[in-house]
């Protein structure tokens, strides 16, 4: 399965797949762009970029203008593992 998913993106766009789908997993919610942006250190617009071409590719979706509205599109088990893992409060655990 992995080699059938990874020629669909690149590996970075795979970390950030796995970024989205893991965020909206401890979050219960999608992450916005800003919290894209603190995890892999980028500007805004490599952000916004890297998102519209996520949807182009057919990879995500989004309702336009709305704030966290970002879905995943594959299986959860075409995802890559993400590499870094995501720092959080620990208040629900």
């Amino acid at each position: 399965m992995a080699t059938l998913s990874s020629s669909r993106f690149t590996e970075t766009q795979g970390q950030y797949l796995a970024f989205i789908h893991a965020y909206s997993l401890v979050n219960g919610r999608p992450p916005a762009e800003a919290d894209i942006q603190r995890f892999f250190a980028v500007t805004p617009p490599s952000v916004h970029s890297m998102i519209k071409e996520l949807e182009r590719r057919g990879l995500i979706t989004r309702i336009p203008r709305q704030p966290r509205s970002i879905a995943i599109s594959l299986p959860e088990d075409e995802l890559p593992r993400l590499r870094q893992p995501i720092k959080t409060t620990g208040e629900k655990y």
